[in-house]
């Protein structure tokens, strides 16, 4: 069975710092992509970056591009967000999904087949 969990949300304040993990397991697939969305009260879900198994390319939003870095480590089976000088609109609750794929690159576009539970993270000013 394919799990996610997502750990490492809080609240910080404008400016601050958080590294969100989404840690895996039961994949079945050698090749996959794993992106983080996220979702605001009363707003639809915005992909916010991906990355890829099979080559290691990464995507980012425009709204993270240059603040949010993805990684992943491959012995832990987890990977992570590193999320810089937040402010208040970052402040949804964050998911992590995984589809399988081994093509070139990522892409927030996919149909995602398996989600994490989310985790929350608040930004205050």
């Amino acid at each position: 069975e394919v799990q996610l969990v997502e750990s490492g949300g809080g609240l910080v304040q404008d400016g601050g710092s958080l590294r969100l993990s989404c840690a895996f397991s039961g994949f079945t697939f050698d090749d996959y992509v794993i992106a983080w969305f996220r979702q605001a009260p009363g707003k639809e879900r915005e992909g916010v970056s991906c990355i890829s198994s099979s080559d290691g390319l990464t995507y980012y939003g425009d709204s993270v591009k240059g603040r949010f870095t993805i990684s992943s480590d491959n012995a832990k089976n987890t990977v992570y967000l590193q999320m810089n000088s937040l402010k208040p609109e970052d402040t949804a609750v964050y998911y992590c999904a995984t589809e399988p794929y081994g093509g070139y690159g990522c892409s927030l576009l996919y149909e995602y087949l398996y989600w994490g539970q989310g985790t929350q993270v608040t930004v205050s000013s």
